[in-house]
């Protein structure tokens, strides 16, 4: 029997996510910085993609809530940030994605998102993910590091509950203790009975969280194994944050993918995508 999965297609912004069609890309800096660093990223990504017929989606935070420390950036906030993202949206043509932290924000951050996106660690978090779902609007639910992947069916209920079949779900690892996290592929399969598009953010999933102490470190050399694992286990689309200058970002430095590296990352998993799809496995 085969062990790929075919879920919903799911519409962002004229980007149609899963059903079979081709692998999709979100990707972005993991947090807004300033407008030189968004608008160059994202350039670069538009025309990545479209070297590629790689379907892009851009990501930043205008809020990163859960930082290690009290002193860590988190970015320009919801009203200057969600403006850049919206010049993002006019300037390229590209949907936008972007978290949300808490009830109050879900109306404005809608009015411009194309994707909101629920945080792994607020992923039970039922006003939160609710108010998401009655916009209407595309949630990607991060898999909290503290769940199997079998209990996502209880978030994906909550979301349904308002009417809303507009969902993605990510695998981003789950915690195995002392700053480490480790990936079971399986998981790819499992969400996907869901019948929703499943992700995996191949970056947040070598993250050592708060392994610096005040930060979280990360282990950036196995970025390219774990995903193109994902790509062969099936997985509907990629997410990876990725940084002109990640030495110097403001946010995830260890973890986010230098812009100049990603092409070929791209090309091998492009590969991979190919073959899975031309030779289903037979038991």
């Amino acid at each position: 029997m085969s062990d790929v999965t075919t879920t919903r297609a799911v519409d962002i912004g004229g980007i149609s996510a899963g059903g079979g069609g081709p692998l999709f890309l979100i990707a972005g800096p993991c947090v807004i910085e300033n407008e030189q660093v968004v608008m160059e990223t994202a350039h670069a990504l538009k025309q990545l993609g479209e070297r590629l017929k790689i379907p892009v989606i851009f990501k930043s935070s205008y809020d990163k809530a859960n930082r290690s420390a009290i002193d860590s950036y988190r970015g320009p906030g919801l009203i200057a940030g969600l403006k850049l993202l919206r010049e993002v949206k006019t300037r390229f043509g590209m949907p936008v994605l972007s978290d949300v932290h808490h009830p109050g924000e879900v109306d404005a951050a809608a009015e411009v998102l194309d994707i909101l996106q629920i945080p792994a660690f607020l992923c039970r978090q039922t006003d939160l993910v609710v108010a998401a779902a009655r916009t209407g609007k595309v949630v990607n639910v991060k898999k909290g590091q503290f769940l199997a992947p079998w209990e996502m069916g209880n978030i994906v209920k909550k979301i349904e509950s308002a009417g809303n079949q507009r969902i993605l779900l990510t695998e981003r690892g789950a915690s195995f203790g002392y700053n480490n996290l480790v990936t079971d592929m399986r998981s790819i399969p499992i969400m996907q009975r869901f019948g929703y598009p499943v992700i995996f953010d191949a970056t947040h999933s070598v993250q050592l969280p708060g392994g610096q102490g005040t930060s979280s470190g990360g282990q950036r050399e196995f970025i390219p194994t774990l995903t193109r694992a994902a790509v062969a286990a099936g997985c509907d689309g990629l997410f990876m944050e990725v940084h002109p200058d990640p030495a110097r970002a403001l946010s995830d430095g260890p973890t986010q993918v230098p812009l100049a590296e990603l092409e070929g990352l791209l090309r091998q998993v492009k590969a991979i995508e190919a073959a899975v799809r031309s030779t289903a496995f037979q038991s």
